[in-house]
């Protein structure tokens, strides 16, 4: 539609109706999911029989076959969500067929003239029948006024959920309307202050908070769901994800999807907050307001010195050879063990790392994603690759043993452009599903896991190389 300068003037309300409840105590308890549990507790004063009630102020993205209205002593008839919202140009359309008076100023004069006008259609500008003539109201910026003889009745200042409901009794009291909202989620945001000399870090934790509905919500109780909940949509969502994946790859599939593969060992250490079903409730301090189209911090963490300490990594999946070297991967290696001076599981979120440099000013160094992590977990997150420590797989011989059964040895070059010595962990991973792994020979000591790699901490001076070779016999399951 064009952008007219148009006034609109209405000179009746909306009908009446019995009971109007307006103020409202608000509670949310908001899911990772862009959904939240509002409840909403008003006072009305209901009549004896058949009662019309108007909620106004609840959310624009409710999802009213979730709404349950409660109080004591009545019986719901039916009720109704009036989304529509009232703007100048809904009004426009609901008046198509309608009459309303155009008043027209002549900007030399100042006189203004009116008109009876019938609008005949709103699309991509507005027609309309005056007299015998056909008219569209023209983008010129003079100044013009429409006025109309009222609102129609479901267009609403505010998402208007109403419903009829039978009372027993007349008098006012206590009502409670629970129902589900799109457009509101949150997630946790880390800010981590590494000190890679004292292997310790800060963190704190902060719940991001997001409305993007139109409805503002004032002095809000609020409480946060960590975990997974049920969602039909991301169930059909992931359903339609794992189906069209590669199945042969569907173990890479679950790494990279769940835990970025920077969960290293799950916990077992329970979360001080209270349990609900089988994810946790964060409940906010005090009350607050979140509002239409805002986003919003409220801090929940807050931890210093918790041991953790910078690792160089290189991970390779299967037997090859790579003809440039690799960089590293930087990883910053911490438990949210109690013993570890963290002791709280860590809600989905982002990590973003600093460190300070020689003038004692924090700077950015990397960041990642983590999923929902126990209390007790240990973790590698990977915050960038290395600039000096560089990796080059080789492939050396690969020998065919029987029809199920293949030797391959590895060789892996490892650099370090550093001035000082330091350790490269070399994570071989394995095809682990029914297959079957021996090492034969190796350079330096392994270590294995888990079903799925093969892992060696090796030693690289500075400004100098180490290799580390090895042969491994891969059984296959048919």
């Amino acid at each position: 539609m064009r952008k007219y300068l148009l006034i609109f003037t209405a000179l009746a309300a909306t009908a009446g109706h019995n009971a109007l409840a307006q103020d409202s105590e608000l509670a949310m308890t908001i899911y990772g999911d862009n959904r939240a549990l509002i409840e909403d507790v008003r006072d009305i004063a209901f009549e004896h029989g058949r009662n019309t009630v108007v909620l106004p102020g609840v959310s624009s993205k409710i999802n009213a076959p979730s709404a349950t209205f409660v109080a004591d002593g009545i019986e719901i008839v039916e009720q109704n969500f009036d989304y529509d919202l009232l703007t100048p140009q809904k009004l426009m359309q609901k008046a198509v067929g309608e009459t309303v008076t155009i008043i027209r100023t002549n900007p030399g004069t100042g006189v203004e003239t009116r008109e009876k006008a019938k609008v005949l259609a709103v699309n991509n500008g507005v027609v309309v029948q005056i007299g015998k003539r056909i008219e569209v109201l023209r983008d010129d910026n003079l100044p013009t006024r429409v006025i109309f003889d009222g609102v129609p009745e479901n267009l609403r200042a505010n998402p208007t959920l109403s419903t009829m409901v039978h009372s027993e009794r007349a008098g006012k009291r206590k009502a409670t309307l629970n129902y589900l909202s799109d457009g509101l989620g949150w997630r946790a945001d880390y800010v981590m202050l590494f000190d890679e000399d004292k292997e310790k870090m800060n963190i704190q934790g902060w719940a991001t908070l997001t409305n993007q509905t139109e409805t503002t919500f004032k002095d809000t109780k609020v409480s946060l769901i960590a975990g997974h909940v049920g969602n039909q949509y991301t169930r059909n969502l992931h359903l339609q994800q794992f189906n069209n994946y590669n199945y042969n790859n569907r173990n890479s599939y679950n790494n990279r999807n769940r835990n970025n593969n920077n969960v290293r060992k799950g916990g077992t250490e329970s979360n001080p907050y209270e349990r609900l079903g089988d994810n946790y409730l964060y409940p906010l301090p005090g009350r607050t307001t979140i509002a239409s189209n805002q986003t919003k911090q409220v801090g929940f963490l807050n931890a210093d010195s918790v041991d953790a300490k910078k690792v160089f990594e290189y991970q390779q999946s299967g037997f090859r050879t790579i003809k440039d070297p690799q960089a590293a991967d930087v990883r910053i290696v911490f438990s949210n063990s109690r013993v570890a001076g963290l002791g709280e599981a860590l809600p989905k979120g982002i990590v973003r790392v600093y460190a300070n440099d020689k003038r004692d000013r924090a700077q950015f160094i990397g960041e990642e994603m983590i999923t929902h992590i126990p209390g007790g977990s240990e973790l590698a997150l990977k915050i960038g690759e290395a600039f000096d420590v560089n990796v080059k797989p080789t492939q050396t011989n690969v020998e065919k043993i029987s029809k199920y059964v293949s030797d391959h040895d590895m060789e892996y070059e490892i650099t370090n452009a550093k001035d000082e010595p330091i350790e490269v962990v070399i994570r071989q991973q394995l095809w682990g599903w029914r297959s079957t792994y021996k090492i034969l020979s190796e350079s330096h000591k392994s270590k294995n896991p888990d079903a799925f790699a093969y892992v060696w901490t090796v030693k690289v001076p500075a400004n100098g190389e180490t290799t580390l070779k090895f042969k491994i016999r891969h059984t296959y399951p048919w």
